[in-house]
């Protein structure tokens, strides 16, 4: 099999209005810092479900321009612990029919998503993961290496190998979405419903008095608020000491990266967590790749180049194929990660002032679910039901989702 270079028309350009700011009010029923995927999300549920359209979704930079544009679009709900299978599975459940819903294009493509194992404790491991999935009635499979030889005919099954296949999980229901055009039919959405989107308004201060939030200063003035909603991946740390409390978050490099245009030779998603490394192809024809976080922290959206070069070593292994491809360019987008890889979902110490962040790798696949229960979860002042393990308080407990050792590459 030979890879050959793939030309494609242009996709159309995004919506204009995404680079028209509204006219800034002054006073606001909610304030959400943060117009990534999370942010979007919650505003377009406010609105939607709740009635409430008094919004400003504030964004120091521009719409998307975080960790939203910086991801690699894998959607899949098949985690291990029963508090992740609950909001991923949401999440799931409305990506389904999220394109109908706002009207939008977001090429959300369920192809699957297959977990690989290598080792006998690998397999082991994915096998737990495999039972726990049906445990919660999440669709999963067991796949031997003739059947992922079948699903995806490029990988390479050979036992005389460093990372030999031995097994693997399959969810049929996971995929991608083209990630920025998910935050635009989101913006769309929520912007048709009378939500205001501030682009270039960067949060100075979080204004607390009395123990309650009463609005932000922003290099566009002061804004008061009845209720803010942070959910700006990478900076939650930041943002929560200017409202006067710490959380337990270290913000690192994630990188990844893409090939030029090739023709499809991967119809799935694949991903290995002792190789760790993940792969899919896009729908314009680019190899999407990345692995784990670097292990420093750093709001620096770059990596250092030996993790894409183990990267790339362990992929060339399990396809030989790709030694035909070449690096067209690299990123790396800034995420928080809590101390069980777990996010931070719900209520803060400031009354009427909430947390979305901690996402880790989880983040974009989280993105309906995580929007629509945040939304739940301001509306009414209190934690959603898929929202209550999240708390901060777990930290206090113990009572920790550790999704570092379950999951293996969490992405």
């Amino acid at each position: 099999m030979t890879i050959k270079r793939r030309h494609t028309e242009e996709l159309p350009e995004h919506p204009d209005f995404l680079w028209k700011n509204p006219s800034l009010k002054k006073s606001y029923d909610v304030i959400v810092i943060g117009a990534g995927g999370h942010g979007l999300a919650t505003a377009y549920y406010l609105a939607k479900n709740f009635g409430i359209t008094n919004v400003a979704v504030l964004e120091k930079g521009y719409l998307a321009g975080g960790n939203m544009g910086r991801n690699t679009t894998i959607i899949r709900s098949n985690y291990l612990w029963d508090e992740s299978a609950g909001i991923y599975e949401k999440s799931l459940q409305l990506w389904e029919g999220l394109e109908e819903e706002v009207g939008y294009e977001m090429f959300f493509d369920q192809r699957g998503v297959m977990t690989l194992a290598h080792s006998v404790s690998d397999l082991r491991s994915k096998q737990r993961n495999f039972y726990a999935n049906a445990v919660n009635d999440i669709d999963s499979q067991w796949l031997t290496p003739e059947e992922v030889k079948k699903i995806a005919p490029i990988v390479n099954i050979s036992p005389d190998v460093r990372y030999p296949v031995l097994g693997a999980t399959y969810q049929a229901r996971g995929g991608i979405a083209k990630h920025d055009w998910v935050a635009w039919g989101y913006a769309k959405a929520a912007s048709d419903l009378g939500v205001d989107l501030i682009q270039g308004c960067e949060v100075k201060k979080v204004k607390v008095e009395n123990g309650k939030v009463v609005g932000v200063d922003t290099n566009q003035g002061f804004i008061s608020a009845n209720k803010v909603a942070m959910a700006a991946a990478g900076h939650t740390s930041v943002l929560s000491e200017m409202a006067g409390f710490r959380v337990p978050l270290q913000s690192r490099p994630l990188q990844a990266l893409v090939s030029e245009l090739l023709e499809h030779v991967l119809d799935t998603v694949i991903m290995s967590g002792a190789v760790h490394v993940y792969v899919s192809q896009a729908h314009k024809g680019e190899l999407v790749m990345g692995a784990g976080t670097d292990a420093y922290n750093s709001y620096a959206q770059r990596g250092g180049f030996h993790v894409i070069e183990h990267q790339l070593a362990s992929a060339l292994e399990l396809f030989p194929i790709f030694s035909r491809a070449h690096l067209l360019r690299t990123w790396g987008g800034i995420v928080d990660i809590a101390p069980d890889a777990s996010p931070i979902l719900g209520l803060t110490p400031v009354e009427h002032l909430y947390i979305n962040s901690g996402w880790g790798t989880g983040g974009f696949k989280a993105t309906p679910g995580s929007g629509w229960a945040f939304a739940d979860t301001i509306a009414h002042n209190r934690p959603h039901d898929l929202v209550k393990p999240y708390s901060l308080d777990r930290f206090v407990s113990g009572h920790l989702i550790d999704e570092h050792g379950a999951a293996g590459v969490a992405h």
